[in-house]
């Protein structure tokens, strides 16, 4: 066999190693949602640590979401006053910032934001747990990992997400506002009614209801990846920098999904 051939044969074998593993974790990750979905209607909710995770992935996440959410508002403003003044539209600003945000812009940023800071914590947290053999300390002693240690951050991610989403959504509103009235004399009233005007319930109920589906696959991903780490601390800082990658991967492909969804519906 000569040497290309034999290059070629190594990388064929790679791939196919690669291609295994992403369905081995593929597999490891449907399997543990079933396993959450059924620790959910146990008997013993572990209801104070869901409130834990809640002001850990929610209230600890506001500051750098908030942020974000200012500057886009902000950001946005600027390039669409900038890009409407050409056709003499720049008064409608805000119609254009509020759809946006309210659609996209707010529950995408807001995930991907939540993705990196708490995935990554959930990861590093539970893998650890795993890789110092903890995990199998609390089934020795009867109890059900999932349960403890799955289900509440599962459930905190899911219901943190559209709260933060809400709130990142005004704050950028009220930044666009801010830009477009100093930046280009726009009316504040006239900014917030043509949001009123434009923004449906059916946008907003659309931007949050990807939210709750983006918190639970964040939540998941973190925890899959956590509970397969191997390798010691190196292998808890693979699974991390995996987890920020599947997460915010994860969230872009689901959202063009479901922005498909919706628009058929």
């Amino acid at each position: 066999m000569s040497a290309p051939t034999r290059v070629a044969a190594r990388e064929v074998v790679r791939l196919g190693d690669r291609v295994l593993d992403a369905i081995d974790r593929l597999g490891q990750f449907t399997l543990l949602a079933g396993q959450t979905a059924r620790a959910l209607v146990r008997a013993r909710f572990p209801w104070l640590e869901v409130l834990r995770q809640l002001e850990a992935i929610g209230a600890r996440s506001s500051t750098i979401v908030l942020l974000t959410a200012l500057f886009t508002g902000m950001v946005l403003a600027l390039q669409t006053g900038i890009a409407l003044a050409r056709f003499g539209a720049k008064p409608y600003v805000g119609a254009v910032v509020g759809l946006s945000l309210a659609r996209e812009l707010g529950p995408v940023l807001t995930a991907l934001m939540v993705g990196g800071r708490v995935g990554a914590g959930i990861t590093a947290e539970i893998g650890a747990m795993q890789v110092t053999e903890q995990v199998d300390a609390i089934r020795s002693m009867g109890a059900d990992p999932v349960q403890k240690l799955v289900l509440p951050r599962v459930l905190a991610a899911t219901l943190a997400l559209p709260l933060l989403t809400i709130l990142a959504d005004v704050l950028a509103v009220f930044g666009g506002l801010a830009l477009s009235w100093l930046q280009f004399g726009i009316d504040p009233n006239f900014y917030l009614q043509t949001i009123s005007n434009t923004v449906r319930f059916e946008d907003l109920f659309s931007g949050l209801l990807k939210t709750i589906v983006f918190g639970w696959l964040i939540a998941m991903v973190a925890c899959s990846t956590a509970l397969q780490t191997t390798g010691g601390t190196v292998g808890v800082g693979r699974a991390t920098t995996r987890t920020v990658v599947a997460a915010s991967i994860g969230v872009l492909v689901t959202d063009f999904f479901l922005t498909q969804l919706m628009v058929m519906l």
